[in-house]
């Protein structure tokens, strides 16, 4: 055989390997192509399945409205009394209960959120800081700068956004409930650290003098200002324009494709547009094409605010112990305007629908005999032209 012929002989077995090959990679795309297509289906099989069993308990939940109420009232009762029994008796185990709380409760908000369409509002401020409170108690609990941070934030926005935002304590809603808890359970648990910590509080100066000892105890005002002022509006701000790069530029198109999804800009531009409130006013100042910047500016200003507002605290037994009475009556007062002025409209909302929808079967008759009536009428007319 010439060396040609075994040129060529190499030549087509090389190329019988090209085409195998070529054809074993053509037929695995294939199938992951169908994979693919066989998940995406399943997926929006099982999405659906999903979508139409949350209707099917929210229907059901409507139809039993009241008894979940008064059933969420009593357990709402009781769990808030044995929290005050509980902070009295063992404040050390304060913290445990938040974690658990936490634990248990957001991830059930956001499949609750979810189905809403109301998501995004697990991007705000609130839920960053609570994360970042759960990685203090469960990962540094003795680590006295991160717990400044912590502080900064509990007793800085988070507090002040109860009495600003007008949080209602309403033990009927789960959804009430959780929402005054996520911001004022923090405060109450860095309160218990800083001052009702056994380790400190049996520590305490003997009778006759004015001090007590707490945890961290702090001399230099430079280094105080640091860690609760200067170093939480750094994490703010690391905050604000994550969200903003989320929110408003990542996910723009979906948001404006479905109006029904909610985030926090949204919700608050509606609310102070249908008041005409001074939020509002404060928003178009630079016109409309600007409000959600003045939103971003009205929001940091707010925070600088409060957080500058959390060093006194630090300082001061008595100032912090009355800033928590303060923050629960605030959260009560709100629950009880909302009962007594929000509540009763709301059902008679609910109980004017359901009138519209249920028709009297006497006069659904009379209405099908005149429509039958109507109808052959029109036949014979037509006939007749």
């Amino acid at each position: 055989m010439s060396s040609s012929d075994e040129f060529m002989e190499d030549l087509n077995s090389s190329g019988d390997s090209y085409g195998t090959v070529h054809r074993r990679f053509k037929d695995r795309a294939q199938k992951v192509a169908k994979t693919k297509e066989m998940l995406s289906k399943q997926a929006v099989q099982t999405k659906e399945m999903l979508s139409k069993q949350a209707v099917k308990i929210a229907k059901q939940a409507e139809e039993h409205e009241r008894f979940i109420n008064k059933v969420t009232h009593l357990l709402g009762v009781l769990g808030f009394g044995g929290f005050c029994f509980l902070l009295g008796a063992r404040p050390q185990d304060i913290p445990y209960v938040y974690c658990v709380f936490y634990v248990t409760f957001v991830p059930l908000r956001w499949i609750y959120y979810r189905f809403k369409k109301w998501h995004y509002y697990l991007l705000d401020f609130c839920y960053y800081a609570n994360t970042i409170f759960l990685v203090d108690l469960l990962l540094y609990p003795k680590n006295e700068k991160f717990f400044m941070i912590c502080f900064s934030f509990a007793e800085g926005p988070l507090a002040w956004a109860l009495i600003v935002w007008r949080c209602s304590l309403v033990f009927s809603s789960v959804d009430k409930i959780i929402s005054v808890l996520i911001h004022l359970l923090p405060g109450i648990v860095f309160f218990t650290i800083r001052w009702w910590n056994p380790a400190t509080f049996e520590a305490m100066h003997p009778e006759g003098t004015s001090h007590r000892f707490s945890w961290p105890y702090v001399e230099d005002k430079s280094y105080l200002w640091t860690w609760l002022f200067v170093v939480p509006l750094a994490a703010y701000t690391l905050w604000q324009v994550l969200y903003f790069l989320i929110v408003n530029v990542l996910r723009r198109q979906r948001l404006l494709r479905d109006p029904e999804v909610m985030t926090s800009y949204r919700e608050l531009s509606k609310k102070a547009q249908k008041a005409n409130n001074i939020w509002w006013r404060l928003s178009g100042l630079l016109g409309d094409q600007n409000r959600l910047f003045m939103y971003i500016l009205l929001q940091a200003i707010f925070t600088v605010a409060t957080m500058a507002l959390t060093v006194p605290i630090f300082l001061s037994y008595e100032l912090h112990a009355i800033f928590q009475i303060l923050k629960v009556s605030a959260s009560v007062w709100n629950g009880g305007s909302f009962l007594l002025e929000v509540l009763p409209r709301q059902v008679i909302v609910k109980e004017k629908k359901k009138s519209e929808k249920q028709v009297p079967p006497a006069s659904q008759n009379q209405h099908d005999q005149h429509s039958e009536e109507n109808g052959s009428s029109g036949i014979h007319q037509h006939r007749s032209e």
